[in-house]
């Protein structure tokens, strides 16, 4: 089986992703988009941070450089005063100074009992040395204070987005000097992701010439730890940061600080964020308007975004964002792709006007589908087309075309000419009973802006699947002015006739002829009373053969007797048994006129009548009215022998023919039976009532019963109920049907106590 394109957009998905689970590609993605990610969650600062900062006002005013420690002595004194919660240098003091200054500070740590904390740090030993010193505040000064690390290092960028939890100086492992603040334990050379959207000019700040001289506002220090360090460019110290650009490293450890100080972040699994993308890019891959589609796959986007942002704004775990943007993004270009594709070939393979599938889209998908080719010809689009507009008529077009699609074996119906449409029927059923479907449904008016309109049509039929007869026969009955035209045979068409001829005694003989049965309701007991035989032949390998391909050429071929009287016997047995059942209802047989003067069929007909299970009374012969003209004399007496023995006579189709009076009243007739072409419209057009009104009056008047075919509608049905007609037969009260289905419909509708309702 051929994998599906939505599968194959989300199998390039998740290539992707997985491609960016990669360090070399997923890395870069995730550190271009860091910028946005901080950006969108920018927020201030918990204010649990300080900073009084070396700035350019305290190098302008100390004018030395190292500064004396007594200042930094001051600085203590003054911070310790105003209630700081704990003093943190990012100061180098491994280094010895003036002793007077040394014996200050080391003594301004001794009054800050514990308070202070002095930093840690390794540094390179030397150009072109890759050896690691570790730099240790004097021992006077480490007496009276705690030590914490200092040293992070930046990224393969140089961006700094990452600090330690702890490293090891001297072989001790140390705090680093964020997590000393927000008293976060942790594992050495273990680092944490900082949360860059804290914003840093929100961190209180103060100057350290001001704090040493007490120009300051206790309550900027007041329980907040204080971050000392160097911010003056001069003094060097400065990072690149993502989002923040270039921050002093002591305002990045005050943003460590920060990030500790509202949870220990972690980093999620790429694989949650990759379930979920690919989740979220399900939905996008399975729409069918590229609308909507960008729709789903922007939600996406945002959905995950915020989720990703939530998990670390409120949870803090770093989930990649760049991972399912990028696989989302190559859902979506790819289903952009196949739309673009398909448009262009939808525009290949479709008519513009309709939106169906075009003459190239019929030959390119035919290949190996068999069928019934039928052509269905609109035979008014000129005077649709003076009334209404051109998206109007299309839409008139699709509205027949959909009607057409329930019968196409296809599921399609194809616009092959502006004038055609196209579609095959499936061979598994007559083609004549579904052509009696289409009429039925192409009979309806459709509905063009806001008008019922009647969309007129003419059908071509070429059973052996040639769409090109089929189009000439719609064109020959279009100019004929009926419903439909079997294709016109041509040699090869010929040599099949020819061979199935030769086939069919002994598809009589394997019992592939079947008789199906079509009911006549009796409209004053809104009962089923009679049937109509139809011969079908089930054919192994060609599926149903229409009798309209078969039954012509059997009288053509002389095999018109057998197969009548093989239908005949079958009728007389199913009748016998039905009968048995209860069930007291007659059945048609169709005679064709040549054999009303045959001596051998009607001696045959007498013998199953002398050996008949049932009476003759139980049947009817029909005749259609040119049959019966043909030699008037002999299909005279004929028709009285059977009449004799107790067969009810039927005139078939009347009014087709040359009939005249006389004829009625010479011919041993128990039923006329209307043509369809009369009573289809007859509840519409008055003429055509006044017809079919006068027709039953004048059968009445002679005695004789009457059967109006073709009924297609509740309207017709109703129509024939109020002129008095005898029976309907129609689709719209049964379709033909073998046996069995024929005795349930009968209990069905015939057993005492059934409703009595309204047929369709």
């Amino acid at each position: 089986m051929r994998p599906s394109s939505n599968a194959l957009i989300l199998v390039a998905a998740a290539l992707v992703g997985m491609a960016a689970m990669l360090p070399g590609i997923g890395g870069p993605i995730r550190r271009a988009l860091e910028p946005l990610r901080f950006a969108v969650q920018s927020h201030a600062a918990s204010q649990q941070v300080a900073i009084v900062e070396m700035d350019a006002r305290s190098v302008a005013a100390i004018r030395r450089w190292p500064w004396p420690r007594h200042h930094y002595a001051a600085v203590i004194d003054r911070l310790r005063a105003a209630g700081a919660a704990t003093i943190v240098f990012d100061v180098d003091f491994s280094s010895a100074s003036n002793p007077v200054d040394d014996r200050a500070f080391a003594a301004a740590l001794k009054r800050a009992g514990g308070k202070v904390t002095l930093p840690t740090f390794g540094q390179q030993a030397g150009a072109g040395d890759v050896r690691t010193l570790d730099a240790l505040p004097l021992d006077t000064f480490r007496a009276h204070a705690a030590l914490a690390s200092v040293s992070f290092s930046p990224d393969v960028d140089g961006l700094v987005r990452a600090l330690p939890f702890a490293t090891i100086t001297a072989g001790t492992p140390r705090p680093s000097l964020s997590a000393y603040i927000a008293a976060r334990p942790g594992v050495a050379d273990a680092d944490y992701p900082v949360d860059f959207s804290v914003d840093p000019a929100t961190i209180p700040r103060l100057s350290f010439v001001a704090v040493e001289h007490g120009r300051f506002d206790p309550a900027l220090v007041r329980g907040r730890n204080i971050l000392i360090g160097a911010t003056a460019i001069e003094m060097g110290d400065r990072y690149p940061a993502p989002l923040r650009g270039v921050l002093p490293g002591v305002t990045i450890q005050a943003l460590g600080a920060e990030t500790l100080l509202r949870g220990v972040p972690t980093r999620g699994t790429p694989l949650a964020t990759f379930a979920l993308a690919l989740l979220l890019c399900l939905p996008g891959v399975r729409a069918r308007r590229r609308d909507v589609a960008a729709g789903i796959f922007t939600a996406g986007l945002v959905a995950l975004a915020v989720v990703v942002l939530a998990a670390q704004r409120w949870l803090a775990i770093h989930f990649p964002l760049g991972l399912g943007w990028l696989m989302l993004a190559t859902a979506g270009g790819l289903f952009v792709t196949r739309d673009i594709f398909r448009r262009f070939r939808a525009g290949r393979l479709h008519d513009e006007a309709t939106g169906l599938p075009n003459q190239r889209a019929l030959v390119g998908q035919r290949a190996g589908r068999t069928g019934v080719a039928c052509v269905v010809q609109l035979t008014n689009l000129e005077e649709l087309s003076a009334v209404f507009d051109i998206a109007q008529v299309a839409q008139g077009i699709v509205r027949t075309a959909e009607r057409l699609r329930l019968c196409s074996a296809w599921d399609a119906v194809y616009r092959v000419r502006s004038h055609q449409l196209a579609l095959l029927l499936p061979t598994h059923e007559i083609v004549e009973d579904q052509l009696a479907t289409l009429r039925t449904l192409l009979l309806q008016p459709v509905e063009i802006a806001g008008r019922k309109v009647d969309v007129a049509v003419a059908l071509g039929i070429a059973e052996d699947g040639d769409m090109t007869a089929a189009a000439l026969a719609a064109g020959d009955a279009a100019a004929a002015g009926v419903f439909w035209r079997r294709a016109a045979h041509n040699r090869d068409r010929l040599e099949n006739a020819v061979s199935l001829m030769g086939e069919l005694d002994a598809a009589i003989a394997a019992g592939q002829i079947e008789v199906h049965y079509q009911p006549k309701l009796a409209l004053a007991t809104d009962r089923i009373a009679s049937v109509e035989a139809l011969v079908r032949w089930r054919h192994p390998e060609r599926g149903f053969v229409s009798p309209g391909a078969f039954v012509p050429l059997a009288e053509q071929t002389d095999r018109i007797e057998p197969l009548t009287l093989h239908v005949l016997s079958r009728v007389i047995a199913d009748a016998a048994r039905w009968r048995d059942a209860g069930h007291a209802v007659t059945a048609a047989v169709n005679i064709s006129a040549k054999l009303l003067d045959a001596p051998a069929f009607i001696a045959a007909v007498d013998r199953l009548l002398d050996t008949a299970p049932i009476a003759p009374e139980a049947l009817i012969f029909e005749v259609t009215e040119s049959a019966a003209m043909s030699d008037p004399t002999v299909a005279t007496a004929t028709l009285h022998h059977f009449r004799r023995r107790g067969v009810a006579i039927s005139m078939d189709d009347y009014g087709t023919g040359q009939s005249t009076l006389s004829y009625l009243r010479e011919l041993p007739l128990s039923e006329l039976k209307i043509d369809r072409s009369f009573v289809q419209y007859a509840h519409e057009r008055e003429s055509d009532a006044k017809l079919v009104r006068s027709t039953i009056d004048l059968a009445h008047a002679l005695g004789l019963k009457v059967v109006a075919e073709g009924i297609e509608d509740a309207e017709n049905l109703a129509f024939l109920r109020g002129v008095r007609c005898d029976y309907a037969q129609g689709y719209f009260i049964d379709r033909p049907m073998p046996f069995d289905a024929l005795v349930t419909r009968l209990h069905d509708r015939n057993a005492p106590g059934a409703p009595a309702t309204q047929t369709g």
